[in-house]
């Protein structure tokens, strides 16, 4: 929840929406411009429409039916192993000192200051297209936390770390009170891969930075597991939707 509301506050502290919303990325992306976040609020609420649409243009016309079986197949054999994998994340002291570094706070602080250090270095070299990466990736941002959001609200499923002790970690859905922290998909893994495909794909000429990306959103990923935040099907459902929101709804509808 935490990083919900970082983003969230990214996101709305600009203008609210009252006017249509544009096709492009703005030409000049500014933390001071008044269009830009307009556009950007629009730009976020005309994805939802998409994202609500999917299960209709999947029913009526087949399409991506394929790769959302393959999905679907590959999270339902995940969540099949939870109950034997979490257990052992509960009882290892192997990751101690990793889950002190990489804990909730210090990686959702670090998804944020990714886009904030891209913008300032962007905004101090007078880099436009760094701006306009920039201005994708909150957008990204926005649509993985609202999607990570609406499945947990109606997924309620319980965190590793909620089970209680020799608990029964099979027995973790619409359990969850609507008030506590959920679990299915992991919002951190959703934002970070979300994150890593925007500046994969954006500054895909310099070959280091998919790396450099997917390896951050990876470490990101695997901490929400070895931290008992989540379970290893919430971080491979995460990750898999953030990629597919980024690539397939934000940049393809939006950059140029």
């Amino acid at each position: 929840m935490r990083l919900q509301a970082l983003t969230l506050a990214l996101l709305f502290c600009g203008p609210l929406l009252n006017g249509q919303q544009a096709d492009r990325v703005p030409e000049d992306v500014s933390i001071d411009s008044k269009q830009a976040w307009k556009q950007l609020a629009g730009n976020v609420l005309n994805d939802q429409k998409h994202v609500i649409a999917f299960p209709w243009q999947l029913v009526r016309h087949g399409n991506h039916w394929k790769a959302t079986l393959v999905l679907s197949a590959a999270t339902a054999g995940l969540i099949a192993l939870d109950a034997h994998d979490a257990p052992y994340f509960r009882r290892t002291g192997r990751f101690d000192e990793f889950n002190e570094i990489a804990s909730a706070t210090n990686t959702a602080g670090l998804l944020i200051a990714v886009p904030v250090a891209d913008y300032a270095w962007s905004a101090q070299t007078r880099n436009t297209y760094g701006k306009q990466t920039v201005f994708l990736a909150v957008e990204a941002m926005a649509d993985a936390q609202i999607a990570a959001f609406g499945l947990q609200m109606v997924t309620r499923r319980l965190r590793p770390a909620d089970v209680a002790p020799y608990g029964d970690f099979g027995n973790t859905w619409f359990r969850a009170d609507p008030l506590a922290r959920k679990s299915f998909p992991s919002g951190h893994a959703i934002t970070a891969f979300a994150l890593a495909d925007v500046f994969s794909e954006r500054y895909a000429s310099h070959r280091w930075v998919p790396w450099v990306a997917y390896g951050l959103a990876g470490t990101i990923a695997f901490s929400r597991i070895t931290t008992q935040g989540h379970f290893p099907s919430d971080v491979v459902a995460g990750a898999a939707l953030g990629t597919i929101l980024s690539h397939y709804l934000v940049l393809h509808h939006h950059a140029h």
